[in-house]
């Protein structure tokens, strides 16, 4: 790390300090871990113990940091050429790449020992499957390879509801896999959006993002069909939650898809986008959605069940 010789020691190891937590993106290790705790709750139907809750959480930030931090040292040198990204830690060159790898690769082991001690094996071998996917499939193959990257390598930020329902269950049940299903679906729009106010940086950084590829209206048209996709996936939860999810996941999806409508029409009419607005409400609906899901099982009142 380049010092600075009128620093003091205590800000050099803030500096470290920092630059090393900016290699795990912890505003993504925050959105990942809010949903693993409903998908506990859904699996308990109720209040899983605070002990569990705790240690699933410490090792799903450690295993995403370790992901996180590996895909740094992967993409440091795209990294570099994006305005979004440039101020990561390797993209300066404020952290070598063989220590960012080492730090990444010893998250990834406590990560998973941690997981095994605290909870099940079950729940850490997910976990550990969740990093080699998104650092060996999304990050190395995919990414830089083809215009589904996003769609198919997003699968990894879907594991965290499978490993806490493993945390809870032993086991992988359908209403985890329905979840599941709910984030792969939700992630294209999400990203989608994010990628069209940033279309010029990966299209400098020479990665083919939907939007760098596809024109703007076939983007847009993709990104109302998954919302579609994800708002009647989320319906699939009903026979195992009550009146209380199923009102959120409803007027939750239906507004969301409006508003996936409501930019393709702009697209289409040539009218000035902030594709952005859908990003941040992306973020919103997924966030009040799973909180639907905890306060539901919480109250534990009837569930819909199975029409037969």
């Amino acid at each position: 790390m380049r010092r600075d010789p009128g620093t003091t020691r205590l800000q050099r190891a803030r500096g470290v300090v920092d630059s090393y937590l900016a290699l795990t993106k912890t505003r993504i290790i925050e959105q990942l871990l809010v949903v693993t705790v409903p998908a506990m709750f859904l699996a308990q139907r109720g209040v899983p113990s605070v002990w569990l809750i705790l240690a699933t959480l410490v090792g799903g930030a450690m295993a995403a940091a370790s992901a996180h931090a590996l895909n740094c040292v992967v993409d440091a040198d795209i990294d570099a050429k994006m305005k979004r990204t440039a101020r990561r830690p390797l993209a300066k060159g404020v952290v070598p790449p063989r220590n960012a790898l080492i730090f990444g690769l010893v998250l990834g082991a406590i990560s998973s020992a941690w997981l095994a001690l605290t909870t099940n094996l079950l729940a850490a071998a997910l976990s550990a499957a969740a990093i080699a996917f998104y650092v060996l499939v999304y990050t190395l193959l995919l990414k830089r390879r083809t215009s589904q990257n996003i769609v198919w390598g997003g699968a990894a930020g879907c594991m965290p509801v499978v490993i806490g329902w493993a945390a809870v269950t032993g086991d992988v049940g359908w209403p985890a896999l329905v979840m599941f299903g709910v984030i792969f679906f939700w992630t294209p729009p999400h990203f989608w959006a994010l990628a069209m106010r940033y279309r010029d940086d990966y299209a400098a950084a020479g990665v083919p993002m939907l939007p760098v590829v596809a024109t703007p209206t076939q983007v847009s048209v993709r990104i109302v069909v998954y919302s579609w996709v994800m708002a009647l996936w989320t319906l699939l939860l009903l026979p195992v939650t009550s009146w209380i999810y199923a009102g959120v996941a409803v007027l939750g999806g239906a507004y969301f898809v409006y508003r996936s409508h409501r930019m393709h029409s702009a697209v289409k009419a040539g009218r000035d986008v902030t594709p952005m607005k859908l990003f941040h409400l992306s973020n919103i609906y997924l966030c009040v959605l799973f909180a639907a899901i905890a306060v539901d099982a919480a109250v534990g009142l009837p569930v819909f069940g199975l029409p037969f």
